[in-house]
C-alpha cells in the first residue's frame, strides 16, 4: 500500500510548480464617473473574455459601434439606462462607440484592446464607466475665444486626470446645446419669402421658468448677411377701442434674454450658424397669445422672422 502511494507521489510532485504557475495574476479593475462634455471622448480599456458596464443618466435611445466584427455592444430596453461593451477578438483591436439619450446628450468613446498576452495582464481593464450630467443650466467664467455671448461667458472644459481614468469637468449646459445642436447635419430649413436664410428649430428645453432653444441658421443666397442676436417675444390679437368697431390691434412684449450664444454673426453664402438662447418665460398667458423666437439680418432689422415656438417645451429637466 505504502509503494502506491510513493509511486502517486513522484508521478505528481514534478507536475506542482507548473499548476502554481498556470494560475493567472488578477486583473487590475478601474471604476470612473464621467462628467458627459461636448467634444470630449473617453478612453475605454477593455480585455477578451472581461465586459465593461457603461452607465447613462436617462435611457439610452441609440448605440452605434464603429467596428462590429471586432467588439460587442449590447443594449436592452430592461435596462434602459446601461450599455454592455466587450472585445470579440483574442488579439488587439481598436475602434469606436457612440452613445446617444433619449433627450438627446451624446457621449462618445474609443475602445481599446491591447489583446490576450502576458506582456498586458497588468493593464488595467475599466469595468464600470458611469456618466453624470452638468449640475446647471449656466455656469460662467473665463470669456470664450470662439463662441459669440450676451455678455457671459462660459466655462472652459477642465481635463483632470486621477490615478483610474480621465474625468472632465463640468461645463455650462447652453455650450452644451449648442454643441448638441451642431452636431445635427441635415437640420429641417424653413424657407421665408424674401429672404436670405433658412431656419430651423431644435430642442427646446425648460427648467423652472428659463426655457432653452436651440437653432441654426443657413445663407441660402449668394450674398454674405449678418445675423443680430436673437430675441424673444410674446404677443397676441386683442380687440381695439369702441370708439372704431370692429378693429383690432396686435400686442407684442419682449422678454428677458437670460443669455444666448450664436457660433457665427457673419455667415458667407452656404454658410451655417448654430445658436442657443436662454430666457424667462411667463408663468402663465392669454389664450390668444403666442411665443416667438425672433431672428432678423441686420440689413432688414424692420423685417425679422417670427418662428412660433410652444409654451410648454416638450423636453423638461430638474435642476441638479
Amino acid at each position: 500500500m505504502k509503494r502506491r502511494w510513493f509511486i502517486l507521489i513522484a508521478i505528481l510532485l514534478p507536475l506542482w510548480p507548473f499548476r502554481v504557475n498556470a494560475v493567472e495574476p488578477v486583473v487590475p479593475a478601474r471604476v470612473a464617473t464621467v462628467t458627459i462634455s461636448p467634444g470630449a471622448v473617453t478612453v475605454l480599456h477593455l480585455r477578451p473574455e472581461f465586459e465593461s458596464t457603461i452607465r447613462m443618466p436617462e435611457a439610452v435611445s441609440s448605440v452605434i459601434l464603429g467596428s462590429p466584427s471586432e467588439f460587442k455592444a449590447e443594449h436592452s430596453a430592461g435596462e434602459p439606462d446601461y450599455v454592455y461593451v466587450k472585445p470579440i477578438m483574442k488579439g488587439p483591436a481598436q475602434s469606436n462607440l457612440l452613445i446617444a439619450t433619449k433627450s438627446g446628450q451624446v457621449v462618445v468613446l474609443e475602445l481599446i484592446s491591447n489583446g490576450e498576452t502576458a506582456q498586458n495582464a497588468a493593464v488595467p481593464v475599466d469595468f464600470l464607466v458611469e456618466y453624470h450630467v452638468p449640475r446647471s443650466l449656466l455656469i460662467f467664467s473665463a470669456p470664450s475665444p470662439v463662441l459669440k455671448s450676451a455678455g457671459k461667458s462660459p466655462q472652459r472644459q477642465k481635463t483632470i486626470r486621477t490615478g483610474t481614468a480621465p474625468e472632465f469637468a463640468a461645463i455650462s449646459a447652453i455650450d452644451e446645446e449648442l454643441a448638441g445642436q451642431a452636431r445635427i447635419n441635415a437640420p429641417r430649413w424653413m424657407r421665408w419669402e424674401g429672404r436670405q436664410i433658412e431656419t430651423s428649430i431644435g430642442a427646446v428645453r425648460q427648467w423652472g421658468n428659463e426655457t432653452s432653444v436651440a437653432y441654426s441658421v443657413y445663407n441660402n443666397s449668394d450674398r454674405p448677411v449678418e445675423i443680430l442676436p436673437p430675441q424673444i417675444q410674446i404677443s397676441g390679437r386683442r380687440e381695439g377701442s369702441k370708439k372704431r368697431k370692429g378693429s383690432k390691434r396686435i400686442l407684442s412684449d419682449p422678454l428677458e434674454i437670460r443669455d444666448y450664444r450664436l457660433s457665427a454673426n457673419r455667415l458667407d453664402p452656404g454658410k451655417r450658424a448654430d445658436g442657443v438662447v436662454v430666457f424667462d418665460r411667463p408663468n402663465f398667458k392669454e389664450s390668444t397669445e403666442q411665443l416667438f423666437l425672433q431672428i432678423a439680418q441686420a440689413d432688414q432689422v424692420d423685417h425679422p422672422i417670427l418662428i412660433r415656438l410652444p409654451f410648454t417645451p416638450p423636453i423638461a429637466a430638474d435642476r441638479q
